[in-house]
């Protein structure tokens, strides 16, 4: 009992912090692990919990979406559909000995792409070439958030920003969208595995989503730099715990 009180708080703020900012996974991935389940189900379960929340997020911002070239946007849509498909298959083959060792550096990736993603999206920006979207490095993130979505957000911004898109709405609402799509796909493989920890992962699903409802007056009430640090300063934390289980 103790622990699924500790899955459902640590899915209830990653619900929060999703709304908010990003960054769930840093607290429902170290959770899982805490509560016993092997990282790579660990890691399926953790994807399985914050899923309903993308669903929301690409509702709302059907508009965006509807009014984005339906080509293109079906084109991307594949892309990102074959990427997180590869991913998840990637996990799927990966041992608990090799996932753990590669864990702190995904989380330290994670931690550094939140805390400088304002710069990385300027730079992709300023480099940004306008000419569409890239087949390669679409496939290339979204075979990182397949594997381990940690950051996937602020990462697919920065790409949309290379692709030399500027409109922040219909850059959102792509992100909304692609997260969904890439989070069925992982969800879909993951659970025909049988990797995921379900009796965990309903909690978790269920708290993630009060504590997404719940952040949506939580953001317009805290300052954007508190919510930042937290964040930040979680992901700090649980990828020097990682570091230190490694070593």
């Amino acid at each position: 009992m103790e622990e699924y009180l500790i899955l459902a708080a640590a899915a209830f703020f990653a619900g929060t912090l999703n709304t908010v900012a990003g960054g769930g996974t840093f607290l429902t991935f170290p959770a899982l692990v805490y509560a016993g389940v092997p990282v790579v189900a660990a890691n399926a379960t953790s994807a399985v919990a914050v899923f309903p929340g993308y669903l929301g997020g690409a509702l709302g911002f059907r508009s965006e979406l509807a009014a984005f070239d339906r080509t293109r946007l079906l084109r991307i849509a594949g892309l990102t559909a074959i990427g997180g498909l590869a991913g998840s298959l990637l996990l799927l083959v990966s041992s608990n000995e090799a996932f753990s060792m590669v864990v702190p550096f995904l989380l330290a990736i994670a931690t550094l792409t939140f805390a400088f993603g304002a710069k990385i999206k300027s730079f992709a920006r300023r480099f940004g070439s306008g000419t569409g979207e890239g087949r390669f490095s679409t496939i290339l993130v979204s075979i990182y958030g397949g594997y381990f979505n940690g950051g996937l957000g602020i990462v697919l911004l920065a790409l949309f920003s290379l692709w030399g898109m500027r409109d922040l709405n219909t850059m959102n609402g792509l992100k909304n969208g692609l997260s969904f799509i890439l989070s069925a796909i992982s969800v879909a493989t993951f659970a025909l595995a049988g990797i995921v920890a379900w009796p965990q992962a309903l909690v978790m699903m269920v708290a993630a989503t009060i504590g997404g409802y719940a952040g949506a007056p939580l953001a317009r009430a805290l300052p954007a730099s508190v919510v930042r640090a937290v964040v930040i300063i979680v992901g700090t934390v649980m990828s020097l715990i990682f570091f230190a289980r490694l070593f």
